[in-house]
Formats: structure tokens, sequence, C-alpha cells
């Protein structure tokens, strides 16, 4: 599984390339990590990490997948970058446009499905087109009702992060 953490200013690419039980291999911006990772409460947990430990308690935060992160001597918070935030971001921000709705696809995938042309009237909350990224199928709605004024891919087309697929007009 791969996300992004972000941390203040700084954002990482983090993927998990293994686990068995407790033992982690990851990939921190290309930098790979052997841990041992246990649960030892709920929200705390004890890492192994070149023969030193250290203990960590995550703290959810209001909003989707944020933490303060305590450890021994620090505080931070973090945020957790996947593509179902990504996704739910992209969502939030077409819904605050009162004339247009631009969908664009928060991470690289595939066109699996299109379910509309250009010229179609849609409803809030109807299927517009389905990508498929990081073995997960993702459903993009329409945030309200109006007419699709542009489709800017196919099925079956590759598309890239922040690419535009299809325009909503909210006339």
């Amino acid at each position: 599984m791969s996300y992004q953490v972000k941390l203040k200013d700084r954002v990482a690419h983090v993927e998990i390339l293994s686990r068995q039980k407790e033992q982690l291999l990851v990939s921190v911006d290309g930098k790979e990590y052997a841990l041992d990772f246990v649960k030892i409460g709920k929200g705390s947990y004890s890492i192994l990490y070149q023969n030193k430990s250290f203990n960590v308690e995550l703290i959810p935060i209001n909003g989707i997948k944020k933490y303060d992160v305590n450890t021994f001597k620090n505080s931070f918070e973090v945020e957790i970058i996947d593509a179902e935030s990504k996704y739910l971001a992209s969502r939030k921000q077409a819904q605050e446009s009162d004339d247009e709705a631009v969908i664009t696809s928060p991470i690289p995938g595939k066109v699996v499905k299109l379910f509309v042309e250009k010229g179609d009237a849609v409803e809030a909350g109807q299927t517009i087109l389905v990508i498929s990224a990081m073995k997960m199928e993702s459903e993009f709605k329409a945030p309200k009702a109006g007419v699709v004024s542009a489709v800017n891919v196919s099925e079956g087309q590759n598309v890239d992060s922040r690419q535009e697929l299809v325009i909503i007009d909210f006339h």
C-alpha cells in the first residue's frame, strides 16, 4: 500500500512493501526500513528499529486521517494522504463551486467505466465514472444536479494525478 504522509510542510511518500505479523518493511521516499511494529494498547505502539525502541501514541484529530503523534520527547501532527482522502478532498473542492464541478483524479489510474456523455443531465450523487488505482476501484459521483459540459477521458484510458476527467455545469 502506498501513502503520502504530511508532517508540517513536508510530504513523504511511504509504501508498505511487506508485512509479516509484527515485522514491516517500509519505504520512505525510496529508502527502505525494516521495523518491528507492535500494538501495545489503544492508539499506542512500540516500534523497534536498528535495536532502538520507540513508543508512539497516535491520537485521532477531527478530520480524515489526521493524528497527534506523541513520543517520549516530541509531539507533532501528521496527516495520512491516501487514495480515499484525496478523493474526498477533490469531491469537497468540487462541491464548493457554484458554477461547475471539475472532477479530477486524485492519483494516477485507469478509467474502468464511464457512465456519462457530454450533454447528459446528472443528479446529485449519480456515479459519473469509475477509476481503478492501486488495486482499488473508486466511484466518482456528481456533487449536485447539473449537465455534463465536457468529458475529457474514455473507458480504458490511463489518467494522471489531478487530470480533469469530467466537467459538470450547474446552470
